[in-house]
């Protein structure tokens, strides 16, 4: 008995050195599809907000978030690209805040008492924002913004057509990049649709409601 398994033994630890060669190929195998772009692409889906279940990032009691540090200064900005300094409240206060404002596609955007006004804090040579965010002011207040967090031309997630088609209902588009696609030209565009309300001691921007437009 202690023969036949000593045996039995030997030849199943030969049968599984015999199987390690195939072990290793697998396993490099499946190393190669999980780095491939089509998996990579895959694995990020669901990473960007337009993809989450809509939540509110806005709070009409804070100042837009602070412009983080700039490597070209704001006048050289401005020089650069032909913006024209703004006199409203809403430019004054993302001044004081270091973004660098300006109107979003060449197109003021205005309705009552709402405003919305595009910030950034780089462009490239060509004059398009490397870093922006959209802004929106009711009554020369900040309200919310359009992102959770600023943006890039060309990049996923990034804002095109924004208008008020109404009393405090805001729609904003933004692109939808793969990793194959040009700077030009997203896969897809995606809606968003903002409420103000108003209810409250301030106005504040709410999305309500997302979905894919073109693509």
């Amino acid at each position: 008995m202690r023969k036949k398994l000593s045996r039995w033994t030997a030849g199943s630890t030969h049968q599984f050195v015999g199987f390690q060669p195939v072990v290793r190929c697998l396993i490099a195998g499946l190393a190669v599809l999980l780095t491939s772009p089509a998996v990579a692409r895959q694995g990020a889906a669901g990473t960007n907000w337009l993809d989450q279940p809509l939540t509110n990032w806005n709070d009409a009691d804070r100042l837009p978030a602070a412009a983080p540090p700039r490597g070209e200064d704001g006048d050289a900005l401005r020089a650069r690209c032909g913006i024209t300094r703004g006199e409203s409240p809403a430019h004054r206060t993302l001044e004081e805040e270091g973004w660098t404002p300006y109107s979003h596609l060449d197109r003021e955007l205005t309705r009552g008492d709402v405003e919305l006004l595009a910030g950034m804090t780089a462009a490239d040579e060509a004059c398009q924002p490397t870093h922006f965010q959209m802004f929106v002011f009711v009554q020369g207040r900040f309200a919310g913004t359009l992102s959770p967090q600023p943006m890039t031309t060309g990049r996923d997630g990034s804002a095109g057509a924004v208008r008020i088609i109404e009393a405090d209902i805001i729609r904003g588009e933004f692109a939808r990049f793969q990793d194959s696609d040009a700077p030009c030209c997203p896969t897809s565009r995606m809606t968003v649709q903002y409420r103000i309300d108003r209810t409250g001691k301030h106005a504040l921007v709410i999305p309500v409601d997302v979905r894919t437009t073109r693509g």
